[in-house]
């Protein structure tokens, strides 16, 4: 999945170049990171990229062994139940008993070398026997309060490992966080995903019947290979915009979990990069040519550009060329709305 704007980092990331097409965690964009990560679990062939129609062109540029019949273009976004639900549509036409695995194309995944590969090895492998909706649940490092929590049940008959999923828990408070944290039961939740494509259409036909009848007339209208412009930018636009954790997991009861092996983080915003991101004894993280003088607790994103700090804690300084953010780092998240207020102000060029 690859078809957000990722506003929160901005002004790297705008409209015309979103995060997932950044060099955050690499010298490479987190979209061919990911894509990377599947080698030897997934050849390239069976690869489907789901993004915006605006950013297909620069997908293909990314991903030159990706055919173009599997880069799947929204017209418009429609959140992850419908992003889902056509790639799954598309991989049933071509293979009617495939097995898939979802991976979004902002996480960073680290750990011992093939943790990652040997653990979605066996939850496709769980998918596909049990025909369940696999997830995967990350041991909490942290009480964090950003991410959803999974409380894991009792141990899935078959499939050695797998437990079943009791609850899918919002974000926590800090004290609630603490409990989770203590108890082994709980872990993160990841959103990352493996079924049987067949078995996820069966689940949003059960739980979003008007998403699968959107699906289907979106089906219907297929010419050969690939559905015309105009059909998919009358039908698309009408489905319904869920998330695919509210419109099915949080309902079905066929879902089960894969405790992880690896690492995993949410780059959600520049707070999250100061994990990432090379620093000094004082905490200030950047990967640029940077002076600190009485000042802690920085992030710093140049392009390279020399910066000097005096006597500053706890701030976001990026330069994007042609616009200059500075933040509290406490204020990350409302970069969303400073974006939207971009256009009001009639700089809607910088969005």
């Amino acid at each position: 999945m690859a078809g957000g704007s990722g506003t929160r980092f901005w002004p790297w990331s705008r409209e015309a170049k979103p995060k997932q097409l950044l060099a955050l965690t690499s010298s490479t964009s987190m979209l061919a990171e990911t894509v990377s990560r599947l080698k030897g679990v997934v050849p390239p062939s069976n690869i489907v990229v789901v993004t915006s129609r605006r950013y297909r062109r620069q997908v293909a540029g990314e991903l030159p062994r990706i055919a173009k019949d599997c880069i799947l273009a929204e017209p418009v976004g429609r959140n992850t139940a419908a992003c889902i639900g056509w790639a799954a549509t598309e991989i049933r036409r071509r293979c009617p008993d495939a097995v898939m695995a979802v991976l979004s194309a902002d996480h960073r995944i680290g750990g011992r070398s093939g943790a990652f590969g040997g653990d979605l090895a066996k939850a496709l492998e769980v998918a596909d026997r049990t025909r369940r909706l696999v997830t995967f649940g990350i041991r909490p490092e942290s009480p964090a309060t950003g991410y959803g929590y999974i409380r894991a049940g009792a141990a899935v008959r078959g499939a050695a490992g797998a437990r079943e999923v009791d609850a899918f828990v919002e974000k926590p408070k800090a004290a609630v966080a603490r409990r989770y944290v203590a108890n082994s039961n709980y872990y993160w939740n990841c959103g990352i995903f493996a079924w049987r494509a067949d078995v996820i259409l069966e689940e949003i036909a059960g739980n979003l019947p008007e998403l699968a009848s959107g699906l289907a007339r979106l089906e219907a209208t297929r010419r050969g290979r690939s559905i015309p412009a105009k059909a998919l930018d009358r039908i698309y636009g009408e489905l319904p915009a869920i998330s695919i954790d509210y419109g099915v997991l949080e309902k079905s009861r066929r879902v089960a979990m894969v405790p992880a092996s690896f690492s995993w983080s949410d780059i959600g915003s520049w707070d999250s990069v100061a994990e990432l991101w090379p620093a000094d004894r004082n905490a200030n993280a950047t990967r640029d040519p940077l002076l600190a003088l009485d000042s802690g607790s920085n992030i710093v994103a140049s392009g390279g550009k020399p910066v000097v700090l005096l006597g500053v804690d706890n701030l976001v300084v990026v330069d994007a060329g042609d616009a200059l953010m500075v933040c509290a780092r406490e204020r990350c998240q409302d970069l969303r709305s400073v974006v939207a207020r971009l256009a009001e102000a009639g700089l809607g060029e910088l969005r």
